[in-house]
């Protein structure tokens, strides 16, 4: 436990509970308490802003998100959810509904300051040098025209879920599906399909009726959300590759294929 949540604890009174929780090398996730009230205390760690964080969480104002309790420069107390349970546990016909219906909640206007979602989009059409053996050559020339395209679309001002895979929504008290971790942007809401998809690809049998059914369900644009899918899949892949992954690598180009 770090100097700066025993810091934190103090400025909010809040008594730290022994287990803490870390997700990945950049966030400390602590479990405290403030007499029968129940929080979670995020430490932001380094590339990540908890500014943004905080004003996404501000404008969502606990309708489909967790709740913004209090801030820090760099860190944000949150109301406690289940981490045991969260909508990966359900299977994908009955998730797929629990998750249209949040993306409905999640998509309003975006608070001023965030970054664009076509900043990642202009980054991507200019993709170049890639392996074929990562990325045939005709996949890296679709990714760029896509991204091209979205890079030069109208760049919309929607409040972005960036990180919105079902492992990020969690069972709740308030509501009984809410999501965390939001890594906002602003933007189109078809930029957050992407996640879905390659985490539960394996249980798609078919990709792009899956797609079209979420579009649907959702009133986004489905060439849009197409786009930014093998945009984003095609950007992660990058990123697995470098990191020495090796499942994720494999469906994202297996969710490349399926829709290009």
């Amino acid at each position: 436990m770090s100097e700066r949540a025993q810091a934190l604890a103090v400025t909010w009174g809040l008594d730290l509970d022994p287990m803490t929780r870390r997700y990945g090398d950049w966030n400390e996730i602590l479990f405290a308490h403030r007499g029968r009230a129940h929080y979670v205390l995020k430490l932001v760690g380094d590339g990540h802003s908890a500014a943004d964080e905080a004003a996404a969480l501000r404008a969502w104002d606990g309708n489909g998100a967790v709740l913004l309790v209090d801030e820090a420069p760099d860190a944000l107390l949150l109301e406690r959810l289940d981490p045991n349970r969260c909508l990966s546990d359900l299977n994908l016909t009955d998730a797929i509904p629990v998750y249209a219906r949040l993306l409905r909640q999640l998509s309003v206007p975006a608070p001023s300051g965030l970054p664009s979602v076509a900043i990642t989009a202009a980054g991507m059409a200019q993709l170049s040098d890639v392996p074929p053996e990562v990325l045939p050559p005709h996949h890296v020339a679709l990714v760029r025209g896509l991204a091209a395209e979205l890079a030069s679309d109208d760049p919309g001002n929607t409040l972005v879920h960036g990180d919105l895979h079902m492992g990020n929504i969690l069972a709740g008290d308030r509501e009984p599906w809410l999501a965390i971790d939001p890594k906002p942007a602003a933007g189109h809401p078809e930029r957050a399909l992407a996640e879905l998809f390659w985490t539960r690809i394996d249980e798609m049998d078919d990709i792009p009726s899956t797609l079209a059914h979420l579009a649907s369900a959702t009133n986004l644009n489905a060439d849009r959300a197409r786009a930014w899918i093998i945009v984003r899949a095609a950007d992660y892949l990058l990123w697995a590759v470098g990191a020495g992954l090796t499942e994720d690598p494999v469906r994202c180009r297996r969710l490349i294929n399926s829709l290009a």
